[in-house]
């Protein structure tokens, strides 16, 4: 059979024939009726294996981080202040009835025990609080892994920058007006007193602003606004919290944002609430020892305003 002269050569071996694509070969060439014969066997061949092959299931959607809200946080900053309230009456009315029967509610309350008796209890009631809201209504059922609790490898080295932070922040203070009379200064008048707040300064009142402000607050401003902007106000908020105590004097307050502003830096850097904890215990321990060395055990509190 003669093919016409138009048709493409027929591939040799050892010589690379030209593409071919279907539909170019002129009519009647072998080219045209083989690609013709092959390709639709071939594409029959296909659409065979595809029908048989299940539809491919779209990929889970990550879920967002962090999973909770800005309207979250303030809802968890309006049930704190809430929490405080209750903590602090119950707590009165327990002392009230308990201890101090035949006392005015008033002067009760402005003893420094009762004061801190109920902000442990407040600080309980928002832990349970903010485990609820991760875990059930944000269906995070990794309480720790939601909020990067990433319990770092080197304790000492954080418990160390603490110590280091809280000496060089005492150094700066001596350069700074700090009032010599400061309300805080009213939860150290008895030795009870003292004891109570040094235990609750290092151990529920650094971790639930650890958790609420670097656990909470700090990646819902990291999501909406960038990380320097994040540490900033985080560290400005810590600052504030802590501002009637220090009857907001610019260098006492100054001195607490430094310690949030470091605070926020490590957890942003270490990903992790754990290594900015351990920095605040160890802040706040090295304060409270060196308060219980200088008055003797806490048994001459009348030295620290010397």
């Amino acid at each position: 059979m003669n093919f016409p002269d138009d048709c493409p050569d027929t591939p040799v071996e050892g010589r690379a024939s030209s593409p071919v694509r279907v539909g170019t070969a002129a009519p009647g060439c072998p080219a045209e009726r083989s690609s013709a014969t092959a390709g639709g066997h071939s594409d029959a061949g296909r659409l065979s294996a595809a029908s048989d092959v299940p539809p491919a299931e779209p990929l889970p959607v990550a879920p967002p981080d962090p999973a909770w809200t800005g309207w979250d946080v303030l809802r968890l900053t309006f049930l704190t202040i809430v929490a405080l309230f209750v903590g602090v009456f119950t707590v009165l009315l327990i002392a009230r009835w308990k201890v101090y029967p035949h006392t005015a509610l008033g002067e009760i309350a402005r003893v420094p025990l009762v004061v801190v008796a109920g902000q442990a209890l407040a600080y309980l009631l928002i832990l349970a609080y903010m485990y609820v809201l991760v875990t059930r209504e944000r269906r995070r059922p990794d309480f720790l892994a939601a909020i990067h609790w990433n319990w770092p490898s080197n304790v000492a080295l954080y418990v160390f920058v603490g110590f280091a932070l809280s000496l060089a922040l005492q150094g700066l203070s001596h350069f700074l007006p700090i009032p010599r009379q400061l309300p805080i200064d009213n939860f150290f008048r008895t030795p009870a007193e003292a004891w109570a707040l040094g235990i609750l300064s290092v151990t529920l009142a650094p971790l639930m602003e650890e958790l609420f402000f670097r656990g909470f607050l700090y990646p819902v401003l990291a999501r909406r606004l960038g990380l320097p902007v994040a540490v900033f106000l985080t560290a400005l908020a810590f600052a504030l919290l802590h501002g009637a105590q220090l009857m907001f004097a610019w260098g006492p307050v100054l001195v607490i944002f430094l310690v949030g502003l470091v605070l926020t830096m490590v957890r942003a850097r270490k990903n992790s609430v754990a290594a900015s904890l351990l920095i605040h215990m160890a802040y706040n321990g090295t304060i409270t020892v060196a308060m219980f060395a200088a008055t003797d055990g806490f048994r001459h509190l009348e030295k620290l305003n010397q």
